[in-house]
């Protein structure tokens, strides 16, 4: 029987939260089981093993980081939107390494898929951001993974303590964002 109060969720939950702690790569199903006060057996009733919690994680990083990243642009356009959607996404991966870790290379298993339907989401949130730049439709994919890239490896060396140049780390962040700014701007559809 199940302890009480532990469910699928609680126990992702408890997986991302250490992940955060502890880092991605030392997550494991046995640290875990001591995490939620269980034998790791107990887990197996609530995941499927190691591969379908991290999925789970993923999945759930991937949701809050939409989230996150959608309620930061709400009533935003271009450069606003822009700087309010990188700062989310940035602040997101620096307060949560290890969850959002999980969320790179793993690929969903379909459309149906929840970590599918959680990065739709997030993208959707950076296409929102792009519609203040008008792009040509030809340009959006590239301009979606430009974002991507810039956002994702400044956090991740961020996180990873990458930046030992005297510079401000914020200060060399908004030159970033600026810089995203002036290349969108500059690739808007000629009216």
């Amino acid at each position: 029987m199940p302890r009480a109060g532990l469910d699928p969720a609680a126990v992702v939950a408890a997986g991302a939260a250490l992940a955060d702690e502890v880092g991605f790569g030392a997550l494991t199903m046995g640290g875990l089981a001591e995490r939620v006060g269980v034998r790791t057996p107990s887990l197996y009733k609530h995941v499927a093993g190691q591969e379908n919690l991290v999925r789970r994680i993923a999945a759930l990083a991937l949701e809050e980081a939409a989230q996150a990243v959608g309620a930061a642009i709400q009533g935003l356009s271009g450069r606003d939107a822009l700087a309010a959607a990188a700062h989310a996404f940035r602040a997101y991966v620096l307060t949560h390494p290890g969850r959002y870790a999980a969320t790179i290379g793993i690929e969903a298993t379909g459309p149906d898929d929840s970590m599918a339907v959680a990065a739709s989401r997030a993208l959707d949130s950076f296409r929102a951001v792009l519609r203040g730049y008008d792009l040509p439709a030809a340009d959006e994919d590239h301009a979606l993974r430009t974002l991507r890239s810039a956002l994702h490896g400044y956090a991740t060396l961020q996180s990873a303590q990458g930046f030992r140049w005297s510079a401000d780390v914020d200060e060399s962040f908004e030159w970033l964002v600026d810089l995203l700014d002036r290349g969108l701007r500059g690739s808007a559809a000629p009216r």
